[in-house]
């Protein structure tokens, strides 16, 4: 059965069906926390709780740590890139975990960034040590749980210079939780049930279940992954959004135009083009994101943010 850890800035928390139980450890990171697995499962059966209303909650993974995250693994989202899925590689890229900031805080969007992008993404929090070379034969055991992640970019930063490291992390541009939800073995099974929603001033802007969309699944991911990188507790992976972002490709036609333009005069154009895109977030926009089964049987909770604009 899953446990819902919750973290404010003063302490970690365990959500059970009366309210948050306030969890007996020293931890101050995730990666101490989830060494003191006896810990949270003690607190999961405590009555002494608060609700969890009254908790003024933060991300549940913790900075410093490493941020990896793959990149346009939802077929959805490849094919609203103008890309085929079945030709999509699995690639991954990197993010600072100075970027990490909570469910319910703002967004800032640099004022030098004028096309500012959203992304609900699965977040995979790395549960053990996991050396490069590591045989990855099932989830359990290096997953500890998930969170919900929004993976925020600035997209005039990102696409002409393929720049994704700087574009996606600057500070704010990774809210994550509100809650790490730990999974039993049985319930990782259920990850392709997992629904990912985002809205934008109550707008649903995406919709989708991982089942039948995610190209390359965690498992697959992670055996990739380790074949180069060292991950470690307390890590975090994000695995891909669906289609649904502010970002589309132009039409076949005027694609294949651009193709023929010199490089300055291309990206002038399409920039002028997407200025004119409603869809990018703007300065007061609320963004809201969730995951969770149909049934609620796994839910990994809401985050909502607000966007703003530095001056």
């Amino acid at each position: 059965m899953s446990l819902t850890v919750l973290r404010t800035p003063e302490a970690w928390y365990v959500a059970t069906p009366a309210g948050a139980a306030k969890i007996a450890t020293a931890a101050k990171t995730t990666a101490e926390l989830l060494l003191d697995r006896a810990a949270i499962t003690a607190a999961s059966g405590s009555a002494d709780t608060v609700p969890v209303s009254s908790l003024a909650l933060v991300s549940p993974v913790t900075a410093p740590c490493r941020v990896v995250a793959q990149m346009t693994n939802f077929a959805s989202h490849v094919t609203d890139a103008g890309m085929d899925p079945e030709t999509v590689p699995l690639t991954f890229f990197r993010k600072t975990s100075g970027s990490i900031s909570g469910p319910f805080d703002d967004v800032v969007r640099p004022s030098h960034v004028r096309l500012l992008d959203y992304e609900v993404e699965i977040g995979l929090v790395i549960g053990r040590e996991i050396p490069v070379g590591t045989q990855i034969t099932a989830l359990p055991g290096y997953v500890a749980g998930l969170v919900v992640t929004n993976d925020v970019s600035a997209r005039d930063i990102q696409l002409p210079k393929t720049q994704f490291y700087e574009a996606k992390s600057y500070p704010t541009f990774t809210p994550v939780g509100p809650a790490l939800v730990l999974l039993d073995t049985e319930e990782f099974q259920r990850f392709a049930d997992l629904r990912l929603t985002l809205s934008v001033n109550g707008e649903r802007r995406q919709d989708a279940v991982v089942g039948g969309d995610m190209i390359h699944r965690p498992l697959d991911a992670l055996r990739a992954l380790t074949r180069f990188q060292r991950l470690d507790p307390g890590d975090l992976v994000l695995t891909g959004t669906p289609a649904g972002t502010a970002l589309s490709a132009p039409p076949k036609v005027v694609e294949k135009l651009a193709a023929l333009l010199p490089p300055a005069t291309k990206w002038k154009l399409f920039f002028k083009g997407q200025a004119r895109n409603p869809k990018y977030l703007g300065d007061g926009d609320v963004v809201e994101a969730s995951v969770a089964t149909d049934d609620g049987a796994i839910d990994l909770g809401a985050q909502r943010t607000v966007v703003r604009w530095a001056r």
